[in-house]
């Protein structure tokens, strides 16, 4: 389908503007009266515009969509037949056969199995934890009963009628001691020094040790500050002045040596650097640089030739590899692409296409077998269905069925009549006999003796009292 196609499916173009054709009929327009309703449509899902088709295109398209059109047709009509196959196999047989075979037995097993079974477990269950919770409680009454009785009250009663008193004339009697101790022990212990230290050592220490050490602290300092004032400050004057004319003539013998060791060793050592070491060194360096430009020329002269040598191999490679395969890509392999791209683009749009088309045929083909299935069966069997088999139906329902069915219910119920009557007489027999052979009537059972609204003991077959209304009673 081209985009023309796909452009005239969507609507009408106009303008700017792209009209619906819904409302085509009869409604006004503001841009020309009456007329088509244009209804903006969104374009985002159209295709993007292509370019200028070729002539391969155009060429191959029909009958490229011709081929397939005839490939797929069958394809797709029996594509079509299998999937109506599918279909009506997994209704009218895999969905029963699944119902029937694992739907309906599960839930049956689910229903009368597995239910009442749980059911009856649970049941258990629960008779079971009743059971044990009832024994559980008792058991824990009399357990607390009996630890409240034997242990807890005699304890509460020794606690408070026995310990507690104890532990009070104990405590009592502990605190005195200890208080005694304590004054004892400070009277022995602490009160002895605290009275030595105040009255004999603070003041033998305060005024025999303190005050005649600090009064000889001072006087010594006083008489070392005289002594350095008077004594050493005029010894170490004169020692530093002595030590500097001892210096000042070791300096003088020390410019005398250096000179000594320059007229001596650094002259020789310099004339011999300048005039001996210098040229040597510069000869060394200048015969290494000769040897060091001719290695690099030769080096030099090396890669070009190597330069040369590449430059020809590739020239050569781009004349024998380059140059054919840039003409094979694109004068060959180019080509040939864009009508592979363009005819499996075609194809697959044919594909498409047919497919589409195909479709539509299968449709037409199946609606026409449906017409002629409904003409030629359907039409018919309901025909014979409604005009043929229900009446009779209905005139066997009315004359057999019923008939039959009411006449089964009256032997139903006669049988049950007949049975009943049968029981009463051998009830009667058996009483008379009972009665021939003891004296006296038989003990009738609990369960067969009737009900009564006038008496509750009642034997069975005895007439029942009249039924009395509480209105009726109160009149």
């Amino acid at each position: 389908m081209s985009p023309h196609d796909s452009e005239a499916e969507v609507g009408v173009t106009s303008g700017d503007d792209t009209c619906s054709l819904p409302n085509s009929a009869g409604k006004p327009n503001s841009r020309n009266g009456w007329g088509p309703t244009c209804v903006p449509v969104h374009m985002e899902n159209r295709p993007a515009p292509q370019g200028p088709e070729g002539c391969l295109t155009v060429a191959i398209r029909i009958p490229v969509r011709i081929v397939v059109l005839v490939l797929v047709v069958p394809v797709r009509i029996v594509w079509d037949l299998l999937a109506v196959g599918a279909k009506a196999l997994r209704r009218v047989v895999l969905a029963p056969l699944w119902r029937g075979l694992v739907v309906i037995p599960f839930g049956w097993l689910y229903r009368w199995v597995l239910t009442p079974l749980g059911r009856s477990t649970a049941w258990l269950a629960r008779g079971v934890g009743a059971v044990v919770a009832a024994v559980g409680e008792a058991f824990g009454t009399a357990v607390a009963w009996v630890l409240v009785t034997l242990i807890a009250a005699p304890s509460a009663w020794l606690y408070r009628q026995v310990l507690t008193p104890l532990a009070r004339i104990a405590g009592r009697t502990i605190k005195a001691l200890a208080l005694g101790l304590a004054r004892a022990l400070w009277a022995v212990f602490v009160w002895p020094p605290v009275t030595l230290w105040r009255l004999l050592l603070s003041p033998l220490w305060r005024y025999g040790i303190l005050l005649p050490a600090s009064w000889l602290l001072r006087t010594l300092k006083i008489a070392a500050a005289w002594l350095y004032r008077a004594a050493l400050t005029p010894t170490g004057h004169a020692l530093a002045r002595l030590a500097a004319l001892i210096g000042a003539g070791l300096v003088a013998v020390g410019r005398g040596g250096v000179a000594l060791g320059v007229l001596l060793v650094a002259v020789p050592v310099a004339w011999l650097y300048r005039w001996v070491l210098a040229p040597l060194g510069r000869g060394i360096v200048a015969a290494v640089r000769g040897i060091g430009y001719a290695i690099g020329r030769l080096a030099a002269l090396i890669g070009a030739g190597f330069r040369a040598l590449g430059r020809g191999i590739a020239a050569l490679g781009v004349a024998l590899v380059e140059v054919p395969a840039v003409w094979l890509y694109r004068w060959v392999l180019t080509p040939l692409g864009r009508g592979l791209v363009v005819a499996g683009r075609e194809i697959g749009h044919a594909i498409g296409h047919a497919w589409r088309v195909a479709g539509h045929l299968s449709r037409a083909i199946g609606r026409g077998l449906k017409w002629l299935a409904r003409t030629l069966v359907g039409r018919p069997t309901r025909w014979v269905y409604v005009v043929i088999l229900t009446p009779v139906g209905h005139a066997v329902r009315d004359a057999v069925w019923r008939p039959a069915a009411r006449a089964a219910r009256e032997a139903g119920r006669a049988a049950r009549q007949a049975l009943a009557s049968a029981r009463e007489t051998v009830r009667a027999a058996r009483q008379e006999a009972w009665r021939a052979l003891v004296g006296g009537s038989p003990r009738e059972r609990t369960g067969d003796r009737a009900r009564t609204l006038g008496s509750t003991t009642t034997a069975s077959g005895a007439v029942p009292a009249p039924e009395i209304s509480l209105s009726k009673a109160e009149g």
